[in-house]
């Protein structure tokens, strides 16, 4: 009997621990209802009519921020939701021009949510046409912003559209951050600012000016290998009249810009009637900055037209006389291209001291990209050359010419110091000199 005793205690125990655990598990999810609290507020806001969809997110800051005030931090059992959606309605009401408030939910929890309902108490905007204006800009770079603001429109349209015409100007705060946002996104380098009819059919004036830094000067470099460079000299003041349009126009969009404006600047300059003669095709190189570069280079696959002058200096062999010595010289060569590779041309040298000239005819072929071959026949002192030169480096380039009748060669290592002067040495079986070359 005294055995069954421990027994029977530790069976009651057991069955009071059961219970205690029990009423735990009941009173628990009640007591933390009771004593949770209000994290975090959200709004949703309901038109009767579409509200745009930058209205209604600032709509829904506002009415989150309000519930936040009174809300936040409260215990949800303390929130009484008919009260603080009477009251949060109140609020709304007097804030928000242009809807009046049709219903509003409050939900506590510990994420409460406030939904509202509005109606316009006005007329509604149903449409927006945009004007637009770019300052400042000449056509080309007009056209060019105009392509990167083509979808502006959408920007009020999302703004303006289903908004009631009161309401117009408590939207416009979302409405230029939205146009700020859309800028710095398709046009950086330039500000907006506009100005709306509000009505049922609304009207904004848009207008776009530059940003700094603009371009402030331009400098203009027109070259050719393939004809002379004086020949571009009657072109330069209508392209210098072209270039000189980018002056305001900002240097980043320039930069972004760069591959259409060289393009464009090619085009004009092939286009142009004293050009379209020789089918020069013309590549424009632009280096944007305050202080702008443009290059262009217009070279043809047609023809090569040089003119070149030169200056022997030093050039002391025993062989020559007076009369033979043409230290000055000046060289104009025509040649015809047969193919990529192939040319047939003729040459006339021109001496100002003695006033002779000399004319020879040659064919020159690429026989690898850099080196060239060259056979020639001298048509004032009937003898034959064969020449060959390698440009080895874009300033450098190493030429041998061979006389048939003289059995003798000529050695030059020419040195380009930029596109109008090149210095070179040369070396013959009886003299060393040096020749300063101009290129016309």
């Amino acid at each position: 009997m005294r055995q069954g005793i421990p027994l029977l205690r530790a069976v009651r125990l057991s069955l009071v621990l059961l219970g205690i655990l029990a009423a735990c598990a009941i009173v628990s999810p009640v007591y933390a209802a009771e004593t949770s609290r209000v994290e975090e507020t959200a709004a949703i806001v309901i038109g009767d009519q579409p509200i745009p969809p930058i209205v209604r997110a600032r709509m829904e800051r506002t009415v989150a921020a309000i519930a936040a005030e009174r809300m936040e931090g409260r215990r949800t059992a303390d929130i009484a939701a008919g009260e603080e959606a009477e009251i949060s309605g109140a609020v709304v009401d007097r804030r928000l021009v242009g809807y009046a408030v049709t219903g509003v939910t409050v939900t506590p929890a510990v994420r409460t949510t406030v939904e509202i309902h509005l109606a316009p108490w006005a007329d509604t905007i149903q449409s927006v046409a945009v004007v637009s204006e770019v300052e400042g800009m000449p056509p080309t770079i007009e056209a060019l912003v105009r392509t990167d603001l083509a979808g502006a429109e959408q920007v009020f349209s999302d703004a303006l559209v289903g908004l009631p015409v009161a309401a117009t100007d408590w939207a416009s705060g979302a409405l230029k951050r939205q146009l700020a946002a859309y800028m710095e996104e398709h046009l950086p380098e330039f500000r907006a600012d506009y100005d709306a009819d509000v009505a049922p059919t609304a009207t904004v004036r848009l207008t776009v000016y530059p940003r700094l830094p603009v371009v402030r000067t331009v400098d203009l470099s027109m070259r050719s290998d393939t004809v002379p460079n004086a020949a571009l000299l009657s072109q330069r003041t209508a392209m210098e009249a072209e270039v000189n349009r980018l002056v305001g126009v900002p240097v980043p969009f320039v930069a972004r810009h760069r591959a259409a404006l060289e393009e464009r600047l090619g085009t004009q300059l092939d286009a142009m009637p004293a050009l379209r003669s020789l089918h020069l095709t013309s590549h424009v190189t632009i280096t944007p900055g305050e202080r702008m570069a443009v290059m262009s280079r217009s070279d043809t696959t047609r023809y090569r037209l040089r003119l070149t002058g030169w200056l022997d200096v030093g050039r002391s062999s025993a062989k020559d006389t007076h009369e033979d010595r043409r230290d000055l010289r000046a060289r104009l060569h025509a040649g015809r291209m047969l193919s990529p590779r192939d040319e047939l041309y003729a040459e006339m040298d021109a001496a100002p001291e003695d006033v002779r000239f000399s004319w020879r005819v040659g064919y020159a072929r690429t026989l690898l990209p850099r080196l060239t071959g060259e056979l020639r026949w001298d048509v004032t002192d009937g003898r034959f050359s064969a020449a060959g030169s390698y440009a080895f480096h874009p300033r450098w380039l190493l030429r041998y010419e061979h006389w048939t009748d003289e059995g003798t060669g000529e050695w030059e290592l020419r040195y380009k110091l930029h596109d109008f002067l090149s210095i070179a040495g040369l070396i013959d079986r009886d003299d060393r000199w040096l020749r300063l070359i101009g290129n016309f």
